[in-house]
């Protein structure tokens, strides 16, 4: 047996963004000899993966803000000649989206090496009417990055996570008073005049607005009316935290009031996990009093059937798009509950599903990349699968103790910022959830896994192929052991994304996994392998509540929040056309736009000292 070989380097606070060192990962893998290889900044988290994938860092000390890479190969000369390539492999280069589609006509990669601006205030000056920044530099730096932006007379979609909510509070309140539109931190995906930003799908223009908490929520109601046949007119994001207490949801009600507005807005789907009691009331205050349908999901919480004035309350995501796809006039109204016209299909692919699997297989481990789409399942399940641990709370469901590993029933969200600091959302880079679906398949306890695929821009170029080889090697291991192992999915998006969802749902199928419409269809199904009709029973009683609008609510209230009911002259234009944007962070985030033909420029952004937080700290006491 050839002998094993692991070297760890640390790099101390060496910034590059997480698409160069998942691209570094790749490379180091590919080389001679080289069976695994880890490049990741020097979290725990991370570092604790490293350790599960074999490359145990040992006596190494690192902290968030170094660059630790790992590489575990058959003879030293192999590792050393590995290692010896990082720094050509950390030069930037075209980014794996690039590497699979062209942009502009021109190959990948090519005519793109010109000059890049510093600062956010000089890149708009160079791209005329720049009107956005799209922001997803690391979390630390992001909101000096916003403050910039909106200084610059930008308005702001912050893709980063892990900012202090403090920091949120301050740059709405300063977009507010700037007459712009804040969208984030943790803002993934937003469509504007039919441009696609951060996570977004390619979906057709049509009378349905979104504005959303909640990015993989805003996927799946957007996918969903297109695949209905309707259309969306604008998706604005806001970012997971807007809703609390805290934030107070600012960029909901800003982002209601400019679709109020819109002219080629007819209805509009409000989503978001459960929000705070008191920001839920003046929320729903300020929807009923924008003078159009308002679709109401709060993903997790039962609906509020009072709701109000023309408030319209759905409890999955899937029931929002079809009565927003209704109301705004795109789709005709089921004649039957689809649901209930699939329950039958359901129960006999959960009763085959369920007589493969051994007495000793009764856990589900639900592996998502979308956070609603998590709690939209942790909200279905939590009172059929018990005990169900998750690190989404929702419900009864209990807390975790570590997200590194699993207990029963547990339904798992990857990009939670536990899982991102350093590295790139699980969205882009798969390796993570591999490594993870490989280790829950392995348990002789688990008999469902449960994911979500989601496509569109700015993702990864094939996640049913990337995930598929590793579905079918877990069920071929379970095989051997004799057992069998169900698994579920569901596809967040539509032909029309550069994935094309018929062949991702083709190409999962062809690996045995159950494929299903929508993440509330996937959950439920999921679950009836396990518990029969129960499961499928509690989607059932979900999707058959709503539809008729409640009682209304004083309109009076719209206002209270701000000087005036309409949105500025600068935030209403924001929607009269495409966005013309200033990329800050992700290559692939203009690339994407380049693609779409939307006009952007990158910023050339470097983290202030080079990123060392030592240097950082003492530049902010001198200021």
């Amino acid at each position: 047996m050839s002998a094993t070989v692991v070297r760890i380097a640390v790099r101390r606070s060496a910034y590059h963004d997480s698409v160069t060192l998942m691209q570094a990962q790749q490379a180091l893998r590919a080389f001679p000899g080289i069976a695994e290889a880890g490049v990741v900044m020097g979290t725990e988290a991370n570092l604790d993966l490293l350790r599960q994938a074999g490359l145990d860092p040992g006596g190494a000390t690192a902290t968030p803000d170094d660059l630790v890479v790992a590489v575990r190969g058959d003879s030293e000369e192999h590792v050393e000649a590995a290692l010896a390539s990082l720094d050509a492999l950390l030069r930037p280069g075209p980014s794996v989206m690039a590497q699979h589609r062209e942009v502009d006509g021109r190959p990948p990669g090519a005519g793109q090496e010109g000059y890049r601006p510093r600062t956010v205030a000089a890149a708009a000056r160079l791209l005329p009417e720049a009107n956005l920044a799209l922001i997803s530099v690391p979390g630390r730096f992001a909101a000096g990055v916003a403050r910039e932006a909106l200084e610059a007379g930008l308005h702001v979609m912050l893709f980063s996570d892990n900012v202090p909510v403090e920091d949120e509070v301050r740059l709405k309140r300063m977009s507010r008073e700037a007459g712009r539109l804040c969208m984030g931190p943790d803002c993934g995906t937003a469509i504007i005049g039919g441009a696609a930003l951060g996570f977004a799908n390619r979906v057709r223009r049509g009378p349905v607005g979104v504005v959303a908490a909640a990015g993989t929520g805003l996927q799946e109601v957007a996918t969903i009316v297109h695949r209905l046949g309707g259309g969306i007119s604008h998706a604005l994001g806001t970012g997971g935290r807007d809703l609390t207490a805290e934030v107070g949801g600012a960029a909901m009600i800003d982002a209601l009031a400019i679709l109020g507005t819109d002219p080629s807005t007819t209805a509009v789907v409000l989503v978001s996990k459960p929000p705070d009691p008191a920001v839920a009331r003046r929320l729903l205050a300020h929807a009923a009093a924008i003078g159009k349908p308002v679709v109401v999901a709060f993903v997790g919480a039962a609906p509020d059937t009072d709701a109000g004035g023309r408030l319209y309350p759905a409890s999955t995501l899937e029931e929002a798009g079809r009565l927003g796809a209704h109301l705004a006039g795109g789709a005709p109204r089921d004649s039957e509950d689809p649901v209930e016209a699939w329950r039958p299909a359901a129960r006999r692919r959960a009763g085959a599903a369920a007589a493969r699997l051994a007495p000793s297989q009764r856990y589900l481990r639900a592996l998502y990349s979308g956070g609603t789409l998590c709690a939209e399942c942790v909200g279905l399940l939590h009172s059929v699968l018990r005990p169900l641990h998750t690190n989404v709370p929702v419900g009864s469901a209990r807390p975790l103790g570590s997200p590194a590993r699993s207990a029963a029933h547990t339904v798992l969200d990857l990009g939670a910022d536990e899982f991102t600091v350093g590295r790139l959302h699980p969205m882009l880079d798969m390796t993570l959830r591999a490594q993870r679906l490989s280790q829950e398949a392995a348990d002789p306890e688990v008999g469902v896994i449960l994911l979500d695929v989601v496509l569109g821009e700015g993702v990864h170029p094939d996640p049913a192929g990337a995930l598929s080889p590793v579905i079918d090697e877990a069920r071929r291991a379970a095989a051997a052991a004799g057992r069998d192992l169900a698994v579920v999915a569901s596809v967040c998006g539509t032909d029309a994304d550069p994935q094309n969802r018929s062949r991702q749902v083709a190409r999962l199928e062809g690996a045995g996994v159950l494929v299903e419409e929508s993440n509330a269809r996937a959950a439920a199904l999921a679950g009836a392998v396990l518990t029969g009709d129960a499961a499928l029973g509690s989607l059932r009683r979900r999707l058959s509540v709503g539809g008729a609008p409640g009682p209304a609510a004083p309109a009076r209230s719209a206002a209270e929040d701000r000087p005036g009911s309409r949105p500025s002259e600068a935030a209403a234009a924001l929607l009269a056309r495409a966005p013309r944007v200033v990329n800050v962070g992700l290559a692939i985030f203009a690339e994407s736009l380049r693609a779409q033909q939307v006009p952007v420029i990158d910023l050339d952004w470097r983290p202030p000292a080079g990123g060392d937080r030592a240097m950082l700290d003492l530049l902010a006491r001198l200021e």
